[in-house]
């Protein structure tokens, strides 16, 4: 099982060099913290700001500066601001090279369901989530591989409301990296977990790489 924080450092090695990205609210956050300045990624945030840098604690912050979750920010060279309606019509227009959300669960068809969990005292908090799951060239899912429950998110068909139907291609977890291809889930790295014991515990087929 991996950490939080190398997980975060795991999908940033990913995101391609000069690549615009959106982080979701949570665990993707995170990601920013591992992006090196010579890479060329520029962070975009849905509340209307290009070049974002990493989340600062509170002692350190620009209040004016926030990301879609309301954490403070840095900004860095170069970044520019505009009109929350121009952030979603990038989100809408295909702009987005990467986004990376977390999720209560994803199917193995790369459906998303990131937004309610249908319970009756549930928040929903769809945000800029299906913009994005629409719009973006990748979606990348960041989240646990099991609920504290211990039920998996990884899952035939959701059965949580929809943000967005066979739209995510990779999913970092704590303990396995996925990829969804026309071949089935692929599990491309295992974090303390052998192959059949992962297998054991999903009811989705798996490919092993």
């Amino acid at each position: 099982m991996t950490s939080k924080d190398d997980l975060a450092k795991r999908v940033a090695a990913d995101i391609p060099d000069g690549a615009y990205v959106n982080l979701g609210i949570g665990q993707p956050t995170a990601i920013a913290r591992y992006l090196t300045a010579g890479s060329g990624v520029v962070l975009h945030t849905e509340n209307g700001m290009l070049g974002m840098g990493e989340v600062v604690p509170a002692e350190d912050a620009d209040w004016d500066l926030t990301n879609a979750g309301k954490q403070p920010v840095t900004e860095l060279p170069g970044a520019a601001y505009f009109h929350h309606a121009d952030s979603f019509a990038m989100m809408r227009g295909g702009h987005l090279d990467v986004c990376v959300m977390g999720a209560f669960q994803v199917s193995a068809g790369g459906d998303l369901a990131n937004w309610h969990t249908g319970a009756p005292d549930a928040i929903p908090a769809v945000g800029g989530a299906m913009d994005l799951a629409a719009g973006a060239k990748q979606v990348w899912v960041m989240m646990t591989l099991f609920s504290k429950t211990g039920e998996p998110k990884l899952v035939p068909s959701c059965t949580y409301p929809l943000t967005g139907k066979a739209c995510v291609t990779r999913i970092y977890t704590d303990v396995a990296t996925f990829h969804i291809t026309p071949g089935g889930v692929r599990v491309t790295e295992l974090h303390g977990i052998g192959f059949d014991d992962l297998s054991a515990r999903l009811d989705v087929p798996l490919v092993r790489v």
